[in-house]
């Protein structure tokens, strides 16, 4: 008896020490529930497919939006500033550099783990005059634009070294026919001066991936231009590592077929491909083949602007489609595409409102005036995780 009594005993303490199992197992539960919940927002919908990025504007930036920027942190894993690292905002006077705004868009893509790019370096619209101007007033020669080139280079990207991952190097210096434009950069230097703004930004940081970034990339003529561009750039060594296709269409242009061309053309050439820019406007076109080009201005006439106060339910419907159709191609093709990125948080920061036709009320991006996602955005995650 004396034995079964210690036996006993034994027994009640070791089934007093064991875990409780329906903690045990509400604890499993919940485990197996998170992992199998399905994601809530894009950038974890899409997460291992592509980046998914979006532009900041200044007033973002400097916290004057709190709430467009909540929707940038719980939706995207990728930022780019829409202005305020262009050479015009950056240095609008010679020697004088502002990094203010900069650095804090810079400093919150750290904050929240975000991929930095760098938007951009070189580009024929918003630099500023004195960039090709002697102090008299006169139009520097070659030698001098080469040493600003890449004093303006080594200045930003010195800057931001080992913290922008990427940068648009040079900006739209191809035209819709395939030439190269002939803008001032060009004038002076003739076509090295690419070369010459990729081999400064490789020197300033080694480790960044440098993209060259346009606009209409779906016209076959433009396609081949650039890439005949790059395979010549390519031939000589110029570390080139990307391509940005800038992705502002219309409901009716371009053609997908077109756009999935070029996607697989770039990846061709052995290089990271990205959509950047990317929105849709719903509003008509006041020319027939509409590109970004943002010198180009038009009277406003009210039939051009058809949505003042609401956008209708059936254009809704296409604008969903639409999307919903590209981000098929993306997805289609995500092995070659290392990031997408709406060029703009909701429909009213976007620039579409005022180009190229001023005063307009546009709905071409994935959140509405009051940062609510639109139905595309529901969509495009069960795309993603279907």
């Amino acid at each position: 008896m004396k034995n079964l009594f210690y036996l006993f005993t034994i027994l009640l303490f070791f089934l007093g020490c064991k875990p409780n199992r329906s903690e045990s197992d509400i604890a499993m539960s919940d485990t197996v529930t998170l992992e199998n919940e399905k994601p809530q927002n894009l950038k974890d919908a899409l997460k291992g497919k592509f980046l998914m990025g979006t532009a900041l504007n200044t007033r973002q930036i400097e916290g004057f939006n709190p709430a467009e920027m909540e929707v940038v942190k719980t939706h995207f894993n990728s930022i780019v500033a829409e202005n305020c690292m262009k050479s015009g905002r950056l240095v609008p006077r010679r020697d004088n550099y502002n990094f203010e705004t900069a650095d804090k868009f810079v400093q919150f893509g750290e904050d929240h783990n975000m991929v930095i790019h760098g938007h951009t370096l070189v580009w024929h619209s918003q630099t500023p005059r004195w960039f090709f101007k002697d102090d008299a007033g006169n139009e520097i020669d070659r030698e001098e634009l080469t040493k600003r080139i890449k004093s303006h280079i080594n200045t930003v990207v010195g800057r931001y070294k080992g913290r922008i991952k990427t940068w648009d190097v040079v900006n739209e210096a191809v035209l819709d026919d395939g030439s190269l434009r002939k803008s001032k950069f060009y004038n002076l230097l003739g076509e090295d001066f690419i070369k010459i703004a990729f081999e400064t930004a490789h020197e300033a940081d080694p480790n960044a991936e440098l993209y060259y970034n346009d606009y209409s990339t779906s016209i076959p003529e433009k396609r081949e231009g650039i890439v005949r561009m790059i395979k010549k750039l390519q031939a000589q060594g110029v570390p080139i590592h990307g391509v940005g296709m800038q992705g502002h269409v219309g409901m009716d242009y371009p053609e997908l077929e077109e756009f999935e061309k070029t996607i697989e053309a770039f990846a061709a050439l052995d290089l990271k491909v990205a959509v950047t820019e990317f929105d849709i406007t719903v509003l008509p076109s006041p020319w027939e083949n509409q590109g970004a080009e943002i010198s180009a201005n038009f009277e406003y006439k009210e039939e051009m602007n058809p949505y003042p106060d609401k956008l209708p339910d059936s254009v809704n419907v296409a604008f969903n489609k639409r999307c919903l159709d590209f981000f098929k191609l993306f997805l289609k093709h995500q092995d070659k595409l290392d990031k997408i990125t709406m060029w703009g948080v909701n429909d009213g920061n976007s620039w579409r409102n005022n180009w190229p036709i001023g005063g307009r009320t546009d709905y071409p991006l994935l959140f509405d005036r009051q940062n609510k996602p639109k139905p595309i955005v529901g969509n495009l995650v069960d795309l993603a995780t279907q």
